[in-house]
């Protein structure tokens, strides 16, 4: 994980194509990091966990910010703070909530965020978002519908953690995409240190003895840290109505991830409600010609 020495600047070309590939890397990465926080989530608070993660993030960009040796600067610190508050909540929810819910329902849930992220961008962005792109938001929303069945869904404080979660995680990436102009680095080290300075406090006023989790703990850091420049470039790169729809495909992921690792069994809902998340998102994609490199 590095930053790019030759990033194109703030007025570049949108490239779907490379932005699809790192948001595919970054929800691989996140999966992991995410199915190991439910592994060990039950017994450490969540704010203990997303301390631990920023911790090990810092270690992380130690050593690049010693070989960048240039100068950082933030060109708008006021979008920053904000990212970091809205950034802060969206991962203490989301660990509680991961590990209080089954994987695939967890992952499900959050594919409200791609149509919730496409009228957030075109109204506060003024992003256009083409017909065929808002017609495949809605057909994965009903795929999420029927994924999830929400009329069996017991109201419980793991499921308002991951309503929370949408909220404050799209707004997070509409700010996260005002902020093209920002160097990379500038963007981890800014995100990653605000969640250690907003997460001390409380994860110290809760800590739990970890024993032998470090090792696993540490393992969050470094899954989470490389999924956030993963993510940066997506959204450089990419524009949201393709990178929205294809967010759905992590699904799949999950679904795996807790079938192979949790021994959660995917009910014949979820598959019908995949077919038609995967199929919205080749359906988004379809057309979509990338920028010259």
């Amino acid at each position: 994980m590095s930053a790019s020495p030759a990033e194109p600047d703030g007025a570049a070309q949108r490239n779907n194509f490379r932005g699809g590939a790192w948001l595919l890397a970054d929800m691989a990465l996140n999966i992991w990091a995410l199915a190991i926080v439910k592994s060990m989530g039950v017994d450490l608070p969540s704010v203990q966990l997303v301390f631990v993660r920023a911790l090990t993030g810092l270690v992380l960009l130690a050593p690049i910010l010693w070989q960048s040796r240039v100068p950082l600067k933030a060109h708008q610190p006021g979008l920053h703070s904000l990212r970091i508050v809205l950034s802060t909540l969206t991962l203490t929810t989301s660990f509680y909530a991961v590990s209080h819910l089954p994987m695939a329902l967890f992952t499900a849930i959050n594919f409200t965020r791609p149509l919730l992220l496409m009228g957030m961008a075109a109204v506060l962005l003024h992003e256009a978002i083409r017909p065929r792109q808002w017609v495949a938001g809605a057909v994965g929303l009903l795929g999420v519908l029927i994924a999830v069945q929400p009329g069996q869904l017991a109201a419980n404080a793991g499921l308002l953690a991951l309503i929370a979660t949408v909220i404050t995680g799209t707004a997070a990436v509409i700010v996260t995409r005002q902020m093209r102009a920002e160097a990379p680095l500038v963007m981890m080290l800014s995100y990653t240190g605000g969640l250690a300075l907003l997460s001390a406090g409380p994860a110290i006023w809760y800590w739990q003895p970890v024993g032998d989790k470090l090792l696993p703990l540490l393992l969050i850091g470094v899954f989470a840290q490389s999924a956030q420049f993963c993510f940066l470039r997506a959204q450089f790169w990419g524009d949201t109505g393709v990178l929205a729809p294809l967010g759905y495909s992590s699904l799949v992921l999950s679904a795996g991830v807790g079938y192979f690792v949790f021994g959660e069994t995917p009910t014949v809902a979820l598959a019908m409600g995949a077919a038609l998340i995967i199929a919205a998102a080749l359906f988004a994609s379809r057309g979509a010609r990338p920028a010259k490199l």
